[in-house]
This record gives C-alpha cells, structure tokens and sequence, in this order.
C-alpha cells in the first residue's frame, strides 16, 4: 500500500505543489574528502605577512590567485561542494564571479576553523577572520553559498568567544540560539519544510510503510516514539490503516511518546497537546486509538519498565534522529533507548537519521569541512524547492539549519565529539538487532515521492533493509527497519 496521499492534520497539510519531474537513480559517491588535507599551510598562504588584516585582505582580493598546491579547496572540489552552481547555466561571467567569491569564503571559513584549532592555534587571526567574513556575508540575502557562510561564520563566532571567556562551548550552539524561535515560526517552518521538499514525508511515509507491513493481521498495534514532535507522522498512518482492505477490521492503536523533563517545546505539557491533537484526528476518520506519554528521567535515560504493555500488542519502535526540524539528542540517551527497547522484544524497529560523512582522523578541521559540504548540499536542494520564494526559504534556514549548524560545530569543537556523525544503524546491528527487507513497495512509494519534486533528489538501497534521500552526489538521509535478534519471523 501506497503511503503517497493528500491530507490535512491540525494547520498541517502532507500535500506537495512542486512540479514533478524525472527521478534520478545516480548512485555517485561524491567527492573524497580524504583525498586532500584540509589543515591549512599557514606559511604558504601568508608569504611570510605578518599583518593579519593583509593576508585576509588578500584572499579576498579578486586580482590574487591562491596557489592551489596549499589550497585547502580546489574549483574543481568547490563544484562538489557547492552542487548549487553545477546547475546554473545562465550569464557564464556572473556565475564565475559568485564561484570564485564563494571559493574564497571557503577558504576563509576553513582559516578560521584551523586557526581555532590548529596545533599554533591564534584567536587573533580568527578574530580578523571572522571581522572580515561578517563584512562579505548575511543570511537573509546572496547566494547559498554566501548565506550558508553567514551561519557557519555565526557558529565559529560563538566558539571563538566560548573559549575566550574560558568556559565549555554548550552543546545548543552559542548566545544568538538560547532562545526558541516563537512557536508559530517554528510551525510555519515545519510547514515549508514537509511542503517543498521531501525531508519529512521521506523518513515518515518509508517508516510507516514499513509498520503497515509488519502489523497486517494484528488487531493492537503498540508504537513506543522516540521524539513525536507533532506528530504528523501519526495522521498518515492512521489513514492508511482506517483504508486497509486485507486481513482483520482497523486494530486498535496505542501510541506512547517519550517526554523530557525540562521547559522545552517538546517538555511534557507539548507532548500532551500531540497527544490530544492526534486523539482528535482518530475520532474523526473512525480510527481506535490511545495515547500514552513515558517521562524519561532528568539525564534522559529510558526505563523500559516505565511502559505500560498489554499482551497481544504488536510492539513497534519509532527512532528520528537528527533531521533538519529535530532536536539534538546526546548519543547516551539514544544508546539508552535502543538498548531498552531490545529488551521489550519488539516487533520492528523504524530508524531514521541524518546521514554524515566521515573524515577519519581530519578533526575539527575535517569535520568542519564535512559540515559545510552537507549543509551545502541541504541549502542548494532547498532552493530547488523554493525558486521564487527566497522569504519562506530564509525562514526554514532560519529556524532550522542555523541552530543545527551551531549546535553542531560547537559538539564536534569538543574533544569526544559527543557521537556526532555516527551511524545508528551500524550500532544496531553491533549489538544483536536484525535487519529486515525494505519491500518492493517500499521502495517503488519513496521513487514516486521523489518524482513530486525536483529530479536533483534521488533515493538508493544500499542495504536490503535501508533506503537513502540523496540529493544529487551527497546523502542527506537515511531510514531502515530492524527486528529484535529474538524475534523469529
């Protein structure tokens, strides 16, 4: 069964108006970012400069050419890095004026990452640098590139002044991201967000397909969710399984949402406001439903013995990690998630998340790189979604990327690195879950999403139980289905 549809769910609509056109099945790895070093040769960039406000001044100058043999960024790498002006085919002297400047934000991004860093480390030099960078760029205007610089010089800011003032940079990002954006910001981003591009239907519709599945002859059908947020996915959900035709009547649904201690917006009092809209939604399409929370205790560790299960109960587990409207979670509380939940013996476990390069030993620098490489890849295929509409663009970065961008740099600037970038599904599969096969018509429903957008999107089976979201060379996301090692299915 098809999960593509139409529907409306409190202010919400899962409905796309983008022109549909050819889905890509490209399945280009991108560029190897291990292939080069990305520390910077501070005596070569300098020539031997001992002003700092020169040195800056000349990497932006138009009329000076870098020695690409200590560059960190080549052109042929900042093509692969910013896709946006591989498809730009107009006014070939424009586009070579914002590659070229873009090139140069580039490299001075990475002199202040490396200058933060490096074993000679200069908060001077990075001061200057930072200066410099604020005069070049802004988030609400230029190109993606030049916006995309705006947050990450943003970001670098606030770790410049984190270990200025001596104290740990906070995992949330800097001053400018303490405090949440107003909550109808935030519901008007979510709505561009899952309206002009396939992020939000992608992991939801291959997730639920997934559960559908699994649950065909069942008549209780038990999902534990991991971060429901507003529990969009849920709506789709219940409609596909009101309309399913086989097997016994419409089950019972029993949904328990996670909830955190705390006075965020996903505190308890949020999830109870889900809980309340998703009660209203069943009533109205005939579907049986009951809504449970589970408060996870102060440091966000998951007590299985806190849920409440019946017999019968067909379990399902539902993970979201890290997609661009998501919270960051810390790697214990998910450990601590996944690894209560094996104990329940679940039926299927649904995960998706962010897909992040690697860079091996590269530190700071090499993940800082592969940040801006992903984020990139994000700002140029939101673009293709909001052509016309540079406001409603500028509000989902706003809202969105610019704190995970902060937040991000600041977690991977830590020594540990806090589990940034690593892949859970690999982790499930270490200690002792299963993977089970992303159906055919899974596959062929998340082909069919693509196509409502633009073909620069693609989706590939790189396991037999994982689909990815990728956008042109780069993968954005990914989601998989798992069964409990003592299930025998």
């Amino acid at each position: 069964m098809a999960m593509v549809m139409d529907l409306d769910f409190s202010n919400f609509t899962y409905s796309a108006t983008t022109t549909t056109t050819t889905t890509t099945t490209s399945t280009d790895e991108g560029c190897n970012w291990n292939n080069w070093s990305p520390v910077v040769d501070w005596e070569a960039l300098s020539g031997g400069q001992e002003d700092f406000h020169d040195l800056i001044d000349s990497m932006m100058d138009e009329n000076v050419v870098l020695d690409h043999s200590t560059s960190p960024v080549t052109h042929e790498e900042y093509h692969n890095l910013s896709p946006e002006y591989n498809t730009m085919m107009t006014d070939d002297e424009t586009n070579g004026s914002d590659d070229l400047k873009g090139l140069r934000l580039i490299h001075l991004l990475m002199a202040a990452a490396e200058a933060l860093t490096a074993a000679n480390k200069s908060r001077e030099l990075a001061k200057v640098i930072l200066i410099r960078l604020k005069e070049l760029v802004s988030p609400n205007e230029g190109t993606n590139m030049e916006r995309l610089a705006a947050y990450f010089t943003d970001a670098l800011q606030g770790l410049l002044d984190g270990t200025a003032a001596g104290k740990q940079v906070a995992g949330g990002g800097h001053h400018h991201y303490k405090e949440e954006h107003h909550q109808t910001d935030v519901l008007a981003a979510f709505q561009l967000l899952q309206d002009m591009s396939p992020y939000v239907k992608f992991g939801h519709f291959t997730a639920n397909q997934a559960i559908l599945e699994a649950v065909t002859h069942d008549r209780r059908v038990h999902i534990v969710d991991y971060d429901i947020m507003e529990g969009i996915q849920w709506a789709s959900l219940m409609q596909a399984l009101v309309s399913r035709k086989d097997g016994p009547p419409t089950p019972h649904l029993r949904i328990t949402a996670l909830s955190r201690i705390g006075s965020g917006r996903r505190s308890f009092t949020t999830v109870q406001e889900t809980g309340r809209r998703l009660t209203a939604f069943a009533a109205s399409i005939g579907q049986p439903f009951s809504f449970h929370q589970c408060r996870l205790d102060a440091d966000e560790t998951f007590r299985p013995s806190s849920l409440k299960l019946v017999r019968g109960e067909a379990l399902i587990i539902n993970c979201m990690l890290h997609l661009p409207h998501f919270s960051y979670r810390a790697s214990d509380s998910i450990i601590s998630f996944l690894s209560g939940s094996k104990t329940l013996n679940p039926r299927l476990i649904t995960l998706v998340e962010e897909e992040m390069g690697h860079v091996g030993d590269g530190g700071f620098v090499g993940r800082f790189m592969d940040s801006l490489h992903h984020y990139s890849a994000l700002y140029d295929s939101l673009e293709a979604g909001f052509p016309m509409q540079g406001r409603a663009r500028a509000l989902v970065e706003r809202v969105f990327l610019g704190p995970r961008i902060a937040g991000s740099l600041a977690r991977i600037y830590r020594a540990s690195g806090d589990g940034e970038g690593c892949s859970w599904g690999k982790w499930l599969g270490a200690v002792g879950f299963r993977p089970m096969n992303i159906s055919f018509a899974n596959h062929c429903q998340a082909k069919l999403l693509l196509g409502l957008y633009n073909d620069g999107y693609r989706v590939e089976e790189i396991n037999s139980n994982q689909l990815v979201l990728g956008w042109k060379s780069r993968r954005l996301l990914s989601a998989s289905i798992w069964t409990s090692q003592d299930n025998d299915l």
